[in-house]
């Protein structure tokens, strides 16, 4: 998608000032940026993974997984190893959760886009926005997304930047503030999301073992999540205005911004009347397309409702990347034929195509994380140190609240190392459900705090591809920009996210509230 955003046809003047002394931050940075280029990254992190597990392999280490096998820490520089990697190259690719629904999601996405439907959209939206109001306004957005899951971070993410810039604000904060409330909050929404559905199936597969007639519905943390979005909101605020905007500002005063022409991006804020004529015409297919899905799954034995004629287990919730990609078609179609950018059928796939060129950069760090992670699963290391970890908490015999900081300090390590929340909690998610039930605690509950420790960590590793992601598109701003300079203004974010959500769910579990509809209070 196009990131030259900024304040539409001005060239910001930046005047250069003397350095400002050194601090803990700008040491952060500096060292982060010395890191090699995240492509590169991944494959040293493949060579010291492979090192590790011949080390471990050497040693005999083998892992007991939560259904009671017992596997071997495999040798990814054996022979076996060898065979793997190169026969999986593809597989692993293809497979990699996040390359599929966001690729589907950007043909619609890309032809909203090239058709001028985004820019005008966020033009009116700029329009409506005073400085003060982009950081509360941007983070609830990025809270609202989730309901799109991956795809959520494709449409944001770059929106980030090009909001920001055009109130007048440091462009890289807007980005930061996308990636805080799409990363660090990724379990916290207003709105039934995708990963409600995800997380309470393993819940209630874990929860069985102890009791097979348990189950943790969707909606099981639907209060926690709708109370966290807004606080989580109202944290990324404070931070972001109160503390890190100022010393952006005093970090950065000697070095220039990038001024992008912003009028061949944005235009002006003013919208023609081609324009505006364009997006009532986008604005009532989108009400028509709403309206169809809504009505189609009114009626019983419709077949956009599940299979159990429910609406958790419907098309729409498990194929919202698709819908999505058809939402934003019809209606930058519709968009393009008001505006004339769409003239016949061709210019359809024409547009789709050009759109579609901005997201070969992602392609080649996404082929490069995936083959990692790959090989982490396959040499089971992944599980090894969650199975430990669960094992070593559950030793010490501690009381609840004990055990309940120690899941949060485990999971947010392992975060760093493991950012599939879905496949995060498959691993640990049958250790510590029965363990916590036989404790008293429900698994709406451990799934709360799965939530907040899943989430809060997501902003600092580089094995994410938002945090990947970021980069390029602050360096769109700033071309010293690299994943130390992301780091450095997420960390502060990222602690102020998790110790404000502990301290709700303490609270939260104090006074004895239930957690969603229908889920016990603790």
């Amino acid at each position: 998608m196009h990131a030259q955003e900024g304040q539409p046809g001005k060239a910001r003047q930046v005047q250069t000032r003397a350095k400002p002394p050194s601090s803990f931050w700008t040491a952060v940075e500096r060292i982060g940026n010395k890191l090699p280029h995240p492509f590169w990254l991944f494959w040293i992190f493949a060579v010291l993974l492979g090192v590790v597990s011949w080390l471990l392999a050497q040693s005999g280490v083998t892992v007991t997984k939560p259904d009671g096998s017992v596997d071997p820490v495999r040798n990814l520089l054996s022979a076996e190893g060898f065979r793997f990697a190169t026969t999986n190259v593809v597989e692993n690719f293809v497979s990699y959760p996040t390359l599929g629904p966001a690729l589907v999601a950007l043909f619609g996405l890309a032809l909203a886009d090239r058709a001028g439907l985004l820019s005008a959209t966020v033009r009116s939206l700029v329009a409506r926005t005073t400085p003060r109001l982009a950081t509360p306004m941007l983070a609830f957005a990025a809270s609202v997304a989730h309901v799109a899951a991956d795809a959520g971070f494709i449409i944001l993410l770059p929106l980030g930047g090009m909001i920001f810039r055009a109130v007048g604000r440091n462009p890289i904060l807007g980005t930061i503030v996308a990636l805080a409330g799409l990363t660090g909050g990724s379990s916290a929404s207003p709105l039934l999301i995708p990963n409600d559905v995800i997380l309470s199936g393993i819940s209630t597969k874990a929860a069985r073992i102890v009791d097979p007639n348990y189950t943790m519905t969707p909606v099981g943390n639907l209060y926690f999540t709708i109370v966290s979005s807004l606080l989580l909101t109202a944290v990324i605020t404070v931070v972001v205005d109160g503390y890190l905007a100022k010393r952006l500002d005093r970090q950065h005063a000697a070095e220039p911004e990038e001024t992008p022409d912003d009028a061949a991006e944005l235009g002006t804020l003013r919208l023609s009347a081609a324009e505006k004529k364009g997006l009532r015409w986008a604005g009532t297919t989108a009400l028509a397309f709403l309206v169809i899905v809504a009505v189609s799954m009114a009626f019983p034995g419709s077949p956009m409702r599940g299979e159990d004629g429910g609406i958790i287990d419907s098309p729409l919730i498990k194929g919202i990347p698709g819908f999505l990609a058809l939402f934003f078609a019809v209606t930058g179609f519709a968009y393009g034929l008001a505006t004339k950018k769409i003239v016949n059928s061709a210019s359809v796939p024409s547009l789709i195509a050009d759109g579609l060129k901005d997201v070969t950069p992602f392609l080649v760090l996404f082929f490069a994380i995936s083959q990692f992670i790959g090989y982490f699963e396959w040499t089971n290391i992944g599980i090894l140190i969650a199975t430990n970890g669960a094992e070593l908490l559950q030793s010490v015999n501690a009381p609840a609240p004990v055990i309940f900081g120690g899941l949060l300090v485990l999971i947010s390590v392992l975060n760093l190392f493991i950012t599939s929340g879905s496949a995060q909690w498959s691993l640990v998610g049958p250790i510590f459900v029965p363990m916590l039930m036989l404790l008293g605690t429900s698994p709406e509950t451990t799934t709360a705090l799965y939530r907040i420790a899943d989430s809060c960590t997501n902003v600092l590793t580089p094995v994410s591809p938002w945090v990947v992601m970021a980069v390029p598109l602050m360096q769109r701003y700033r071309k010293s920009a690299g994943l130390g300079t992301v780091i450095s203004l997420t960390l502060p974010l990222a602690v102020a996210m998790f110790v404000v959500w502990v301290a709700l769910f303490a609270i939260w579990y104090g006074i004895g509230l239930p957690l969603g509809p229908g889920a016990p209070a603790r």
